[in-house]
C-alpha cells in the first residue's frame, strides 16, 4: 500500500480531523517516500533513454513516430531540463512535503460542512421552504391585537371607595382653596319636615297662568321625572361602586374609559393657576407645553364650566376623587366670579351660554356632594336664569331677549339639575320653555326643530330640543319623539363629518343623550357610530394627547377646550346620567317610588339631606 493511500485512509474528510504519526511512523513514511522517489526517478530515466533514438530519427525524418507519453510523464520536463539537486536538498524538500501532507487540518464547523458538502437540490429545497414561509406570513390575516393597558378614572366596584382619611386630608388643605368661602367638609343638616311643592298643583303655576292653562295640558308637558327619584339615585351612576357595571351594561368599553382618562388628564394639565381654564390661552397654563394648536376666543367662565363638567361626570368632586383639587380650585374660581345677583356670564363671548353652563356645574356639584356652601351660589345662578327668561319662554345671549333653541338647552339643563337638587325652581319656567319648543318645531308632531321659530330644521337643534322634551315629560312612545329619533339615525356621526361646516361635537353631545334615553335599537346603532367617531379622532401622542381637534363649525370660537370637554361628556353617557325611562335593577334598593297622589306631600329621605324651600 502506497503512502498516499495510507494517508487518505488516515484523514477523515467529513469531520476534517487528521491522524498524527508517531516518530517511528514518520521515519517509516519518509523511508517509503524516498524509495518511491528513487523508483520514480529510475523509471523516468529509463523512459528517457528509450526514446532518445526515436527523437534523433524524428529530427532527421527517419524512424517510426513515437506515441504520446503517458500523462504522468508530463512532470519529466520540470526536472529533466534542470540540473540535478543535491541529495540533502532533495531530502529537505521531501520532509517539507511530508509535513504539509500529514499536518493536522483545521476542524470545520457544522455550517461549513453542510454548505460545502450538501448537494445542490437540498440547498434549493431549504431556500424555497423559507421563501414560502415568509410569503405565507405576509399573506396570512393578523392575529390577536397586542395587549394594551387601559387607564381608568374610576375605582373598581369590587374595591371599597377608600374614604378613610379624606376628612383629615381636607382639614389640611391650603388656605388658598378656602378663600372663596367653600368648605370641603359635608355637614348634613337635620331632616326637616318640609315638603316638596307638587309640580302639578294649581298653586305652583302662578295666578297669571291658572285661568288659561288647563291642568291636563300641564300634566302632558311636565314630567314627574324631575322629582320621581331621590338625589342619591339621580347621579348614582357616577359612584365608583356602580360605574363599572353600568359601563358594561350600557355599551361602554375599556377603550371609552381610556379615552375619558386621557381627556381628563389633558384638561387637568391645562388648568390655570387660579383654577380657571381659558379657551384662548390654554397653552399658557402651568402644566401646558405651549402648543397653541386649537386656541379659541376669550370666555373664561364658559371654558371653566365646560372643563368641570366631564370631571363631575366621572364622579370627581371637590370632596373625593383623584382630581378633587382640580375641581375644588375650579369651583372656587366660579363662585368668586359670580355677581351679587347670581350673574355668571363673565367677560368675552358666551353670555347666557356661559351662565347656563356655569349654573349647571354648580347645581351638579351641589347635588352630588350636598355641600351647604354651594347651595347659595347654585340657587342664585338658578334665580338669574329664571329672571332672564323671555315671556315667550326662551333665552338668548342677553337676559330678556327672544329665545333660540341652542341657548335654551343649557338653561333648561341647569334648571333640571337645580330641581333635582331640591333648589327653588317654579314650574312655570318649565311650562314656558315647553311653549317655546312648540313654536320652534317644524313638523306637526314635534320630531324636528329649528334654531329659531320660522327657520329650517337642523339635526343639531333637533337633538337639543328632543333632550329638553324628554326632561319636560315626553314619553318614549310619543310620536314626535320616535320621529325625531329616526331623524337622528339618518344623520349618524362619522370621523369624516367632523371636518365639515356643521357643529358635530355639539350635535353628538346632545343626540347621544337622547338616544341613550330611547334605548333599544336606537341606542345600539347610535352608540356604535358615536364610538367609531370619537375614539379614533382623539389625539394619542404628543403634547395634545387626550384632546380632540376643533375642526368643526364652532371650533374657532370654542377651541380645543370646548371640543374636548364635549367629547369626554359624550363618552361618559353610560353613567353620567341615569336613563330616564328604565331605572336599572342595581339601583332598585336605593330608589323610592314617587307617590302617585298629586295632593300628597313628598318628603326627601335621609339619603338626600338637601331640603326644598317653597
Amino acid at each position: 500500500m502506497s503512502i498516499r493511500l495510507w494517508l487518505r485512509l488516515a484523514d477523515c474528510w467529513r469531520c476534517g480531523a487528521s491522524v498524527e504519526l508517531t516518530e517511528e511512523q514518520e521515519a517509516e513514511a519518509i523511508r517509503l517516500l524516498q524509495l518511491w522517489e528513487a523508483e520514480r526517478l529510475q523509471q523516468v530515466q529509463q523512459a528517457a533513454r528509450s526514446i532518445q533514438p526515436s527523437l534523433r530519427a524524428r529530427s532527421t525524418g527517419q524512424g517510426p513516430k513515437v506515441p504520446t507519453p503517458p500523462r504522468w510523464t508530463a512532470e519529466v520536463p520540470k526536472s529533466a531540463g534542470q540540473p540535478m539537486r543535491s541529495p540533502s536538498r532533495q531530502a529537505e524538500e521531501r520532509r517539507e512535503f511530508l509535513r504539509q501532507s500529514i499536518a493536522p487540518r483545521k476542524v470545520r464547523s457544522l455550517w461549513q460542512v453542510i454548505w460545502d458538502d450538501a448537494p445542490a437540490w437540498l440547498i434549493s429545497l431549504v431556500f424555497h421552504l423559507v421563501a414560502f414561509l415568509l410569503l405565507g406570513m405576509l399573506a396570512a390575516p393578523g392575529g390577536l391585537p397586542p395587549p394594551a393597558i387601559t387607564l381608568s378614572t374610576s375605582i373598581n366596584y369590587r374595591d371599597s371607595p377608600g374614604e378613610e382619611g379624606l376628612l383629615e386630608e381636607r382639614e389640611h388643605l391650603p388656605n388658598e382653596f378656602e378663600e372663596a368661602g367653600l368648605v370641603t367638609d359635608v355637614h348634613l343638616p337635620a331632616e326637616q319636615d318640609v315638603g316638596i311643592v307638587d309640580q302639578f298643583a294649581p298653586d305652583s303655576l302662578g295666578e297669571s297662568l291658572q285661568p288659561t292653562l288647563p291642568m291636563a295640558a300641564v300634566a302632558d308637558r311636565l314630567s314627574d321625572v324631575l322629582l320621581s327619584r331621590p338625589v342619591a339615585a339621580i347621579f348614582a351612576g357616577r359612584d365608583p361602586s356602580v360605574r363599572s357595571r353600568l359601563l358594561a351594561e350600557q355599551g361602554g368599553t375599556n377603550e371609552t374609559e381610556a379615552a375619558v382618562a386621557r381627556g381628563l388628564r389633558w384638561l387637568a394639565k391645562h388648568q390655570n393657576a387660579d383654577g380657571s381654564w381659558s379657551l384662548h390661552a390654554f397653552h399658557l397654563a402651568p402644566g401646558a407645553s405651549g402648543d397653541e394648536d386649537g386656541l379659541g376666543q376669550q370666555a373664561d367662565v364658559a371654558a371653566t364650566a365646560l372643563a368641570l363638567l366631564p370631571f363631575l361626570g366621572a364622579g370627581q368632586t371637590h370632596i373625593q376623587g383623584e382630581y378633587r383639587q382640580v375641581v375644588l380650585k375650579g369651583l372656587n374660581w366660579l363662585v368668586s366670579h359670580q355677581g351679587p345677583d347670581g350673574d355668571l356670564r363673565g367677560n368675552g363671548i358666551g353670555d347666557m351660554y356661559a351662565h347656563g353652563q356655569a349654573a349647571l356645574v354648580l347645581c351638579e356639584a351641589y347635588a352630588m356632594t350636598q355641600d351647604p356652601q354651594l347651595r347659595e351660589p347654585a340657587q342664585k345662578a338658578i334665580d338669574f336664569i329664571i329672571r332672564a327668561q323671555h315671556p315667550a319662554g326662551g333665552w338668548r345671549y342677553e337676559p330678556g331677549q327672544e329665545g333660540d333653541t341652542s341657548v335654551l338647552g343649557w338653561q333648561l339643563m341647569a334648571l333640571r339639575s337645580g330641581k333635582m337638587a331640591y333648589l327653588r325652581v317654579p314650574d312655570t319656567v318649565f311650562y314656558k320653555a315647553s311653549q317655546y319648543l312648540d313654536s320652534a318645531q317644524t313638523d306637526q308632531y314635534g320630531g324636528r326643530y329649528a334654531y329659531r321659530p320660522g327657520h329650517a330644521a337642523t339635526p343639531t337643534m333637533t337633538a337639543e330640543a328632543l333632550l329638553c322634551r324628554q326632561y319636560l315629560g315626553w314619553p318614549r312612545e310619543h310620536r314626535g319623539m320616535k320621529a325625531g329619533a329616526y331623524y337622528l339615525l339618518e344623520n349618524l356621526p362619522s370621523p369624516k363629518k367632523l371636518d365639515t361646516s356643521q357643529p358635530w361635537f355639539y350635535y353628538i353631545y346632545y343626540a347621544t343623550q337622547v338616544m341613550h334615553n330611547m334605548g333599544g335599537d336606537f341606542w345600539r346603532k347610535w352608540n356604535e357610530a358615536m364610538k367609531a367617531t370619537l375614539l379614533p379622532t382623539q389625539r394619542k401622542t404628543g403634547s395634545l394627547a387626550g384632546s380632540w381637534d376643533p375642526t368643526e363649525r364652532y371650533g374657532r370660537q370654542g377651541g380645543r377646550i370646548y371640543t374636548t370637554a364635549l367629547a369626554i361628556c359624550t363618552l361618559e353617557v353610560y353613567y353620567r346620567h341615569m336613563p330616564l325611562y328604565d331605572p336599572l335593577p342595581i339601583l332598585a334598593q336605593n330608589v323610592q317610588p314617587a307617590s302617585g297622589n298629586a295632593n300628597e306631600t313628598a318628603k326627601p329621605n335621609r339619603s338626600s339631606p338637601a331640603q326644598n324651600t317653597p
